[in-house]
């Protein structure tokens, strides 16, 4: 009888115990820290990776926060960048700048149209056009697309051309001629940006026909095309420049002479 009621006993006391365990386990108080520097460490020891802020997307797939401002400001900023880069001594002219205009469905679509010329001041010179919604869009492209298509023209004493020309497209048709020191272009509207941009600094020249600027650069352009050096016929003929010099009536010393003092 005593056996009995003592396992009773027991049986009752180990159901207590698990009550309070479970009790325990289920309502477990967090620990409170004695410093805020305790409360951060048990804080960041117990979120572990879970802790950590998730980093927001935004549109197109960049992140928010470290690279903020790599999408559309890099266009801008890279842009002036390769603008500072790009200018080494190049000199671009503006030539013209037209409205044009777009039919669409529902009306017209308008734009602008520019004519640059570049060169370097020392016998490279290239031009070209572009078309974009807005006037520094459009010189902007004209400027690319007419570094990409400079020319090289031999110069005579790196002042003037070597002889007398002729160019045409279209309805324009030109005339370039050398001049002595100190005469200066004698030339106007595309022309005279034309031979600034290459370096010439005496020149006569005259068009006849359109005024269109694209024909007279392009005429232009194809007298300038045409020119040769006295070092080039010498190469392609197999002779030496004081012998092309000299048939003009002038003295072997002076051929030599100026053959020395053709550089191209």
């Amino acid at each position: 009888m005593m056996a009995d009621e003592k396992k009773t006993e027991a049986t009752e006391e180990q159901k207590v115990a698990t009550a309070e365990t479970e009790h325990a386990v289920t309502h477990e108080e967090p620990a409170v820290a004695d410093t805020p520097s305790e409360a951060a460490d048990n804080q960041s020891a117990a979120q572990g990776d879970e802790g950590k802020p998730q980093q927001r997307r935004g549109r197109g797939g960049r992140d928010g926060g470290d690279n903020r401002g790599r999408g559309r400001g890099r266009g801008r900023d890279g842009g002036r960048g390769r603008r500072e880069e790009e200018d080494d001594g190049i000199i671009e002219k503006l030539v013209h700048i037209n409205r044009v205009s777009k039919t669409v469905k529902g009306g017209k679509r308008f734009g602008f149209a520019a004519l640059v010329v570049v060169g370097d001041g020392s016998g490279r010179v290239g031009f070209g056009h572009g078309k974009a919604r807005e006037v520094p869009e459009a010189i902007t492209k004209a400027t690319a697309a007419a570094r990409k298509k400079m020319i090289r023209v031999p110069l005579k004493e790196g002042r003037t051309l070597h002889h007398d020309g002729k160019g045409r497209f279209g309805a324009g048709k030109v005339t370039v001629r050398t001049a002595p020191p100190g005469t200066g272009i004698i030339a106007g509207g595309p022309m005279r940006a034309v031979f600034e941009s290459l370096g010439v600094a005496d020149v006569v020249t005259k068009s006849v026909g359109t005024s269109n600027p694209y024909n007279m650069i392009r005429a232009t352009f194809d007298a300038l095309q045409n020119q040769s050096s006295p070092k080039s016929v010498a190469q392609r003929r197999g002779k030496k420049v004081a012998d092309l010099l000299g048939r003009g009536g002038a003295s072997e010393a002076e051929a030599e002479a100026e053959a020395a003092a053709v550089t191209e």
